[in-house]
């Protein structure tokens, strides 16, 4: 007798070999502890939950066994396992377990074993939040450690849903994340961020080399002084200083700029805010000019329809004087930032004594005064607000000696690793239709599965950037043109496709792996044997 059957491998196969060799699964089950009466252990179904939520579909975690119907189980994780293992009673129970157990300590241990192994860089830590909408009525746990599902400031633009808020804190090399905490829907940056602050103290002091906190401007506020005076932070200066404004005009009076590279450059200042030494950096791009000028011109217009308004107002006024009709039109311009007053001219209206037409003869009563102007571009306001608009100020406690002024703005601009997890996390085709829990403890045990398929992406995207680079080589990117540097996601796209082939005859089973071209093998290859086998 024979049969055949079919068998969707694609990218999973890839994303199962990491885990494995990553030991993931023993680092979970020796925390979680097994029940010998449950079919899956904690790790496998964990396992089981990041390979769906990296499955590049949009089918959610609560139809994980529809997503392993077609998969060859064995291959991914051992025989004897099957789809319908992987149900959402064992998934909510894993979910428990996870939260009971800690989800941030969970995260913390797996994530310091993995950098370990990996030999991930650590000295720069980014910090940032964002926040996960969720539909459904949520009822406030007992418990006190979870987490409170409810409406806050809304990063989603979604303020008419109730939200949850993830803190990650990830690496420079390669945003692999190692610290992540769930917050409250309505807990502010400034709060996370103040103790977060506090809370990496006695960490970034027992550490063996010199560890730095990087992160935007929401870490600078002066009741955070206290606990930045312990740390070597990195973090953008708020806009709401005055001394930020002053810094940056007196950067573009000056003419002691510095080339960071072609299109950039940084004037460095050193001085003394909330009682520390520090250096702050006034950068500025190419890039940044150029998206400050498509700000100015949209300023500019939004305030030339507004002063078209303002000056037909002013024009159906009536003043007793000529001065007091240059006041109103002086008040009036005072405050716009990119138009001045080009022309101006009055005009008289008498008043007669008596009613009727007058005469001649008829004396005056009194004299108003009506006012015309004519607005044009301040031009030197203008490029003024477009230089200072191009300029961001970076600022640090950290001795030059240890970090140059380089040094410093390119950790900086790493914060866009922390921003690249959450747009991984957020994307549709992974986790954000997942979140269908309607328990806040299992919302954050999800949460910590989210981070943890971003542990592993990013793991697996940081082996593949180093392999091509150490070799040489590049892979073609959407428009068929070689790049070093692909992300995961355009990765798994060049890996759909792959399929195993099992056919069944007198009883004996052959294998067959169909669909493989050369940039796919050439893309396995770069992953070593294993991934290969």
């Amino acid at each position: 007798m024979e049969s055949l059957r079919v068998e969707r491998l694609d990218h999973c196969g890839l994303i199962a070999s990491v885990i494995k060799d990553l030991h993931l699964i023993e680092r979970i089950d020796a925390c979680l502890m097994p029940d010998e009466q449950e079919a899956l252990t904690p790790g496998q179904a964990l396992a089981g939950m990041i390979l769906n939520g990296l499955g590049f579909t949009t089918r959610p975690l609560s139809l994980t066994p529809q997503f392993f119907a077609n998969k060859p189980l064995d291959l991914l994780f051992r025989d004897g396992v099957h789809a319908g293992m992987f149900n959402r009673f064992t998934r909510g129970r894993t979910l428990e377990e996870v939260y009971a157990y800690g989800c941030d300590l969970l995260l913390s241990e797996l994530a310091l074993a993995i950098c370990i192994q990996e030999g991930i860089d650590q000295r720069f830590n980014h910090l940032d939040t964002t926040s996960f909408s969720l539909s459904g009525d949520y009822v406030p746990e007992s418990d006190e450690q979870a987490i409170r599902i409810t409406h806050g400031y809304s990063k989603d633009h979604r303020p008419d849903l109730k939200q949850a808020v993830l803190e990650l804190l990830v690496s420079q090399d390669g945003g692999v994340p190692f610290v992540r905490k769930s917050w409250d829907g309505n807990a502010s940056d400034t709060q996370i961020f103040q103790e977060r602050a506090e809370a990496l103290m006695a960490t970034f002091q027992r550490a063996p080399m010199p560890r730095y906190l990087v992160a935007d401007s929401k870490l600078y506020p002066e009741e955070n002084a206290a606990n930045l005076r312990q740390l070597g932070f990195i973090t953008r200066m708020p806009n709401t200083l005055k001394l930020v404004a002053q810094v940056v005009t007196q950067a573009l009076t000056g003419d002691t700029w510095q080339r960071l590279n072609d299109t950039t450059r940084y004037h460095r200042i050193e001085l003394c805010h909330y009682g520390m030494a520090q250096r702050w950096l006034v950068v500025s791009s190419q890039a940044a000019l150029e998206r400050a000028e498509a700000t100015v011109r949209k300023a500019r217009q939004r305030e030339s329809d507004a002063i078209e308004k303002q000056l037909f107002h002013l024009q159906a006024q009536r003043f007793e004087t000529p001065e007091g009709a240059q006041a109103a039109l002086a008040t009036l311009a005072h405050p716009w930032a990119y138009h001045q007053v080009g022309a101006s001219t009055l005009s008289e209206h008498n008043h007669y004594v008596g009613k009727g037409r007058p005469r001649p003869t008829t004396p005056v009563a009194s004299i108003a005064w009506q006012i015309h102007a004519q607005v044009r571009p301040d031009q030197q306001k203008i490029a003024y607000r477009t230089q200072h608009k191009a300029c961001f100020v970076v600022g640090t406690n950290i001795a030059a000696s240890q970090l140059s002024d380089r040094e410093v703005i390119v950790a900086y601009k790493g914060q866009a690793q922390a921003e690249g997890g959450f747009r991984f996390l957020k994307d549709p085709l992974f986790f954000v239709s997942s979140l269908f829990v309607k328990k806040p403890c299992r919302i954050q045990g999800l949460l910590m599965v989210m981070t943890c398929a971003l542990l592993v992406s990013s793991v697996t995207q940081r082996r593949l950037r180093h392999q091509l680079a150490h070799q040489g080589k590049t892979v073609p990117n959407q428009i068929n043109q070689p790049t070093a540097r692909p992300t995961l996601r355009w990765v798994f796209q060049l890996l759909e496709g792959i399929h195993r082939v099992r056919v069944t005859v007198q009883g004996q089973g052959h294998d067959l792996i169909e669909g493989l071209n050369e940039v796919q093998i050439k893309i396995l290859r770069l992953f070593g044997e294993e991934v290969c086998r």
